[in-house]
């Protein structure tokens, strides 16, 4: 349902300074012999175009370690259809959003070697050289009653919501070698030090719905900021993911829409040298990208330009923006199709269902557009689409309907040519 009036004026702007803390655990890459990275990129053939995506797999599980364990062998039902999703569609740089997190890279190694190197169906084994996991804020302790229920513990306690560290983690595959050296995530920068950051208040109170205590601890990232970058030929594109947590379960005080808008805005911030000075990485170093460096931000924003209940200026942020390529908007003949059938809140939406990538309650929210691949504004589209066949499709079968055989939400990828090679 559309934002209105009551929620949105909830919403106040505050601006504080504090100070960076905690520390980050080490990221998992592969492979893990350096020297011979090279050795595994694909040619550069520029007559090509290169295929970013953005996937929410729905690959978490209930408990630390169940999906490392699930994907050390073949043949589980719902990462077989992921898999063959992705083989069918190619990325060539690809974001996995909801993958749970583990230290050892377990379950991303093990999704590579037993689902996406093994054929599915008729469709063609995929393989991938390159791969990059580091932690989530989900389910760490934060020590405080964020959610003000009373008690201290819990998902609703944690940095960002998760039964478990690391659930609803994120991982990058890449045909393309990634610069190691030079990627930098963001886990711990402060909510509050983002100039006019939209930190809730208590409607009750009208006082901060966060105690300055709590301010000095609590991130802006539900699962992290990664700036990833890939090498092309002799060029780098900075593969910019996150995963903002979703703008519900928090009413009336409305903590989670607002922190949804200002995860957004950190990228729309971060690719503007004159709006990202506030900007901290995890190592101490300040600043975004500089001037002229081509990315493509992609992930699962939980934000729909027109429908659902995020923030009005919420993917906004990075729709209107100056620096990003909005031409081609990717679509799907599925989409419609499943919107007109479900009907419910579909019925009342004011967005295009060619554009949703994600099938949620016919009742509320219905089907929304949630997940981007958004490139640079010099960034060629080539070519777009959400991976939403027809019923009549026999694809349709890889994502069909509630209960989901692979996820509620749809793959989206995006063909850019990369300039200047």
């Amino acid at each position: 349902m559309p934002l209105h009036g009551v929620r949105w004026a909830c919403v106040l702007c505050l601006f504080a300074l504090l100070p960076l803390s905690g520390c980050a655990e080490e990221p998992v890459v592969a492979p893990t012999d350096e020297a011979n990275l090279s050795a595994h990129a694909p040619a550069a053939d520029f007559n090509k175009e290169i295929r970013f995506a953005s996937f929410n797999a729905s690959l978490n599980r209930f408990n630390s370690g169940d999906l490392a364990t699930e994907l050390s062998s073949p043949g589980s039902a719902q990462p077989d259809v992921i898999a063959e999703i992705i083989q069918r569609t190619r990325p060539d740089v690809l974001l996995i959003n909801e993958f749970d997190y583990d230290a050892g890279g377990v379950a991303a190694q093990g999704f590579l070697d037993n689902y996406l190197k093994v054929a599915h169906g008729d469709a063609t084994p995929i393989d991938y050289p390159y791969m990059y996991v580091a932690p989530s804020n989900t389910g760490i302790p934060s020590g405080f009653d964020l959610d003000n229920n009373g008690s201290v513990g819990g998902p609703g306690d944690a940095f960002g919501f998760g039964f478990f560290e690391g659930q609803f983690g994120m991982v990058v595959y890449s045909m393309y070698p990634i610069d190691m050296g030079a990627i930098r995530t963001f886990q711990l920068f402060l909510w509050a030090d983002m100039p006019g950051a939209m930190l809730p208040v208590d409607p009750g109170t009208q006082e901060p719905w966060y105690s300055e205590e709590e301010l000095e601890v609590f991130r802006l990232s539900s699962k992290s900021h990664w700036d990833i970058p890939v090498v092309i030929g002799n060029k780098t594109v900075h593969f910019l993911v996150s995963h903002p947590t979703p703008p519900v379960f928090d009413w009336p005080e409305y903590r989670n829409g607002t922190r949804n808008s200002d995860e957004i805005r950190f990228w729309a911030d971060y690719i503007i040298p004159s709006r990202s000075a506030y900007i901290y990485d995890d190592d101490g170093m300040y600043g975004g990208l500089p001037p002229g460096a081509m990315f493509v931000i992609a992930g699962d924003q939980n934000a729909d330009p027109y429908d659902g209940d995020s923030t009005p200026p919420a993917i906004a942020q990075l729709l209107e923006h100056p620096q990003v390529n909005t031409k081609v908007t990717p679509d799907s003949e599925g989409g419609p199709e499943q919107a007109e059938l479900q009907g419910g809140a579909n019925d009342t939406h004011l967005g295009d269902p060619a554009f949703d990538t994600a099938d949620f309650s016919d009742f509320a929210p219905g089907n929304l557009r949630a997940d981007y691949v958004l490139p640079f504004k010099n960034l060629l589209i080539k070519d777009a689409g959400v991976f939403w066949p027809l019923s009549s499709d026999p694809l349709f079968a890889l994502v069909g309907t509630f209960p989901f055989p692979s996820s509620d939400h749809r793959l989206v990828w995006v063909d850019v040519r990369v300039p200047g090679n």
